[in-house]
């Protein structure tokens, strides 16, 4: 059974989780390494696109200017790609020509990688040592936006004939296999190495390619970007959950690769409207939140779970996939405190207006609870968002449901006033098709305590 649910709220704790590792003085993300940080910053920039949010916008600047100097480049083509990226993704959000004027910087060092060597592509690092899949489907992806992001470009040597020149190699090159996988690179005499087809490369070959349609309105970029997303999710995502092949040991590097598979297939999703896009990415999305999470909301490898530890690369992956979550998010049914069965306890007039004539006041003996008779067309696992006010400090609660219980102490923090309300929400809580019982009790020897008033339930 899959949930779902508001992916906006579980993607706005999972963000503030990521900005945790966030080092104000370094301006990367502790516990990751450089291009990683790169790709820490395209998923805070994501969030910041989808929620119409600017908390974390100051990370933005802060990392540009405290790396500015060096023009994000390196001896690794690679890592340069992902600040690319990146600084376009900045620029869309802020509109600030510095980003964009960054991602020239940077594009223009990496077409000194290009030779002739397997009749064309750049090469992995500045030692020419290898060309790889990844380098060049960056370095694709950087021109068709480049080009899309710059007027009257269209001449010979253009960010769009690089794009093509790119495409029309990469696709000869041999390093997309009979199985539409892409393996890792090439060999020193120019075959396919047969290396492992992680999950990344077959990402950022799906958002180059559909910049690249938009660039020239070939269709036949979108269908081969369908076919290598078809065959990553038919052969890389056992029961429908992406893995890693690495896991369950992936290093500095394999944790990150996911997320940017789901992130680039979301912009495929959003070309194509494909249904099956949708589901494969909701299903993650759950499966992450349900399997592979912490009581500290961090997000670990494994988004089968079980979760194994955290760091950056590990929650901004995984927040990839929730972020491609929040637009298909639904905003549930909400059921009134005034319009439930109540058990030793009285509703008052609710003061603000806010929804419905009452709520819940008061409730701090034994014997006291609140039965919400919930209604859900399919069975499966639902988040219980409540509304409620604590001014006399964090209160807390039992929570039952069809005769089970499902969280012995609730914790409902502080509000700063009885008019001043907030939210908790009770996440994968298992309901059955149609009618079910949710209570909500107060219970000493479980660990309730403390006056609490409720205004509304809302099941997603």
């Amino acid at each position: 059974m899959r949930a779902t649910g508001n992916y906006r709220a579980r993607a706005d704790v999972g963000i503030a989780v990521l900005q945790n590792f966030y080092n104000s003085s370094t301006g990367l993300w502790d516990t990751t390494g450089w291009w990683n940080g790169a790709n820490a910053l395209v998923t805070t920039i994501d969030h910041a696109v989808r929620t119409n949010t600017k908390i974390y916008l100051g990370n933005i600047s802060n990392t540009f200017d405290k790396h500015k100097q060096s023009n994000f480049l390196n001896n690794f083509y690679d890592d340069e790609g992902w600040w690319a990226l990146a600084w376009i993704k900045a620029y869309d959000l802020t509109g600030e020509s510095r980003y964009l004027d960054m991602a020239k910087i940077i594009f223009n060092d990496m077409k000194g990688g290009w030779d002739s060597t397997c009749g064309g592509g750049i090469w992995w690092n500045k030692e020419r040592k290898y060309k790889n899949a990844i380098t060049n489907e960056l370095f694709l992806s950087i021109a068709a936006q480049l080009h899309l992001r710059t007027p009257d470009d269209s001449a010979s040597k253009s960010y769009l004939d690089w794009a093509q020149k790119e495409w029309n190699w990469f696709k000869n090159s041999g390093m997309i296999n009979a199985q539409n996988l892409i393996n890792d690179g090439l060999t020193q005499d120019c075959q396919n190495n047969g290396d492992v087809t992680w999950t990344y490369n077959q990402g950022v070959i799906l958002g180059g390619l559909v910049d690249l349609y938009k660039s020239t309105n070939d269709s036949s970029k979108l269908t081969q970007a369908q076919a290598i997303a078809d065959a990553a999710i038919g052969t890389l995502a056992p029961n429908g959950i992406l893995r890693e092949p690495c896991e369950p040991n992936c290093g500095g590097d394999g944790p990150q690769f996911k997320g940017i598979f789901i992130r680039n297939l979301y912009y495929l999703y959003q070309t194509t409207n494909k249904q099956t896009y949708a589901d494969f990415i909701t299903l993650n999305a759950d499966s992450i939140w349900l399997h592979n999470r912490n009581p500290a909301n961090q997000l670990g490898l494994s988004w089968a779970g079980a979760f194994d530890s955290a760091d950056a690369a590990r929650q901004s992956s995984a927040m990839d996939a929730i972020n491609a979550a929040i637009s298909f998010s639904t905003t549930g049914t909400t059921y009134q405190a005034e319009n439930v069965t109540l058990h030793s306890l009285s509703t008052e007039t609710i003061y603000n207006g806010y929804h419905g004539t009452g709520y819940l006041a008061g409730w701090t003996r034994d014997g006291q609870w609140v039965d919400f008779q919930v209604n859900v067309e399919s069975g499966g696992m639902y988040d219980l968002v409540l509304r409620y006010a604590a001014a006399g400090g964090n209160a807390s609660r039992y929570i039952y449901v069809n005769g089970n219980g499902v969280v012995n102490n609730q914790l409902f923090p502080g509000t700063d006033s009885w008019s001043s309300w907030n939210t908790v929400t009770v996440y994968a809580v298992p309901l059955n098709a149609g009618s079910n019982t949710v209570s909500v009790i107060f219970n000493s020897s479980l660990g309730s305590s403390n006056w609490l008033n409720l205004d509304e339930m809302t099941v997603q």
